[in-house]
């Protein structure tokens, strides 16, 4: 089993992820499309500037809901 960095390396993973959206148009809204329509609200950011576990789960969570909603 490799090791999981330390940091955060979005060049491992944002090309392929944003490659994914834009081929299947994830950014264009369909406003004749039968499934219901949705917005999420992010919240503020954390007024100690301090990323926890629930930020991390928060926005995990949204983008599998707008993979859902592609």
């Amino acid at each position: 089993m490799s090791e999981i960095s330390k940091t955060y390396e979005p060049q491992a993973v944002e090309e392929k992820w944003y490659s994914f959206w834009l081929e299947h148009n994830c950014f264009v809204a369909d406003a004749k499309s039968p499934k219901p329509a949705y917005s999420i609200v992010i919240p503020p950011p954390n007024v100690t500037g301090v990323l926890h576990m629930g930020h991390v789960l928060n926005n995990t969570i949204q983008d599998l809901l707008s993979l859902l909603n592609c």
